[in-house]
């Protein structure tokens, strides 16, 4: 670093992917003088809090890769959840980044006093920041059903993102609520174990028919010894992926027609009527989450998965009791029932030096300026915010966008032109506006009920392709 630049002190919020992205990104620049604050005690996020059958990322492992460590190893198509936070630790290790991880330790609020960032953790413990970056994820604060009785349920009951170490399941009878990524992911695990399960599936979802196919021990051999076709497949995923995938969500045409009759294909494939029936969505392919199974109708067409699509009217302690008045007894009760994707950096608060709070803030509507600043916030800057491309992109590609942004205005603060910044509150509503008012064609507005909504019914995401959003 030159002699003549400022150095600043850099604070980040967690240490997922993201927030190590942040922190190497901040060392390749010659910046030192940052902490992770991390509520765990190991990097990884999303990775080391899911531990559930049949974990996997919906993304192809070349592309969900730091883009400056390509990991020649992967196993699958789409790397397993231990395979990616063994990465993540090793990722860890390899730059140096624990040595700058506070662990056990959550952000929990913080102050601009008009010079710095007064921050605060849950521990007690205080620091001092010129920069903050929040990095703490989209799905990460569980969301729990509101289905009477739940308490009192006598047997084993757990959110699919808190599964229990060393949980046996063998002998016994296992209820699952939720039939979107995680579910599905759990159902092909389980059904193809032979485990008793019984799902309760509120809307189905459609199921892109892609195998997780396993690479060839010289696959890896090559590209562990030849870097250039390492490069050469990471983009050649990225590619696809941004051409094929995130423009069929935002654009009809070609792509979202083909995904389309593949989805019904693959449903097709669901011998029974009643059971193809159930399993029937009534929305279009995409408007929610993409689920990506090569095994999942295989898993419920086998006698030992059942499929219940009366609603649930209450919990006993003996297990389900549905709407019809039937009992299904269970011994473990699985709750895949997703997130609360638009708590963001929540339950944290901040404070502006004029009394502003990011509650107040967020009050109406959760907004943020290019997905990365708030309006009146000085020096704080968000991985992963609101309207990022979180539905139609890899989130390591969208950190990278985030993080080039962020470190031009640090390198902006170290040149001395300025000392605070933040957006203005009338850039921030038009821009967000822009983006809501972009939303017509994209397969979100075509009439579902998917996290991808706020509570006003507006998509928090990005409405247009990859590329765009880089620009």
């Amino acid at each position: 670093m030159a002699d003549n630049l400022r150095k600043p002190r850099v604070v980040i919020a967690g240490a997922g992917m993201s927030g190590m992205f942040m922190g190497i990104q901040l060392k390749r620049a010659g910046i030192e003088d940052f902490t992770i604050y991390e509520k765990a005690v190991e990097v990884g996020g999303t990775w080391r809090e899911n531990t559930y059958p049949g974990l996997s990322c919906d993304v192809p492992a070349h592309y969900y890769s730091y883009p400056f460590e390509l990991n020649p190893d992967w196993t699958q198509l789409f790397a397993k959840g231990p395979e990616i936070q063994k990465y993540m630790r090793h990722v860890a290790d390899k730059y140096h980044l624990r040595e700058h991880i506070e662990f056990g330790q959550e952000l929990a609020n913080g102050e601009h006093d008009g010079k710095h960032w007064q921050l605060k953790t849950s521990e007690g413990k205080t620091d001092q920041a010129d920069v903050l970056v929040t990095a703490c994820g989209v799905l990460h604060h569980p969301s729990y059903p509101k289905i009477p009785g739940l308490d009192d349920f006598a047997g084993t009951a757990f959110h699919s993102s808190r599964w229990p170490d060393e949980l046996a399941l063998k002998d016994k009878r296992i209820g699952l609520i939720g039939t979107g990524s995680t579910g599905v992911q759990i159902i092909t695990e389980l059904g193809a174990q032979g485990h008793d399960l019984s799902v309760f599936q509120r809307t189905p979802q459609w199921v892109f028919p892609l195998p997780n196919r396993k690479y060839h021990a010289v696959e890896r051999w090559l590209l562990r010894h030849v870097p250039f076709l390492n490069k050469a497949v990471h983009r050649i995923h990225e590619f696809a992926f941004e051409q094929f995938f995130a423009k069929a969500v935002v654009h009809e045409g070609g792509p979202r027609k083909l995904i389309t009759r593949l989805c019904e294909w693959n449903l097709n494939r669901v011998k029974d009527p009643e059971l193809k029936r159930k399993l029937t969505p009534p929305d279009q392919p995409m408007c929610k989450r993409m689920v990506i199974s090569g095994g999942f109708y295989n898993s419920v067409q086998k006698g030992n998965v059942q499929v219940v699509d009366t609603a649930i009217d209450k919990i006993v302690p003996e297990g389900v009791v549905t709407s019809d008045g039937k009992l299904h007894e269970l011994d473990v009760l699985v709750l895949a029932t997703g997130f609360k994707a638009h708590d963001f950096m929540r339950p944290m608060e901040l404070r502006t030096g004029d009394g502003k709070t990011l509650s107040a803030l967020w009050g109406e509507r959760v907004k943020a300026y290019r997905s990365v600043a708030l309006p009146g916030f000085l020096n704080l800057f968000m991985l992963q915010g609101p309207k990022s491309p979180v539905g139609n992109f890899s989130l390591i590609s969208i950190a990278q966008t985030q993080t080039d942004y962020i470190m031009d205005c640090i390198r902006l603060w170290q040149k001395g032109e300025f000392d605070a910044m933040a957006p203005l509150t009338s850039v921030t509503d038009r821009l967000d506006d822009e983006l809501a008012n972009s939303m017509d064609g994209t397969v979100w507005v075509t009439g579902c009920n998917s996290w991808y909504l706020d509570e006003n019914g507006v998509p928090d995401t990005w409405p247009s392709t990859p590329a765009r959003f880089r620009e």
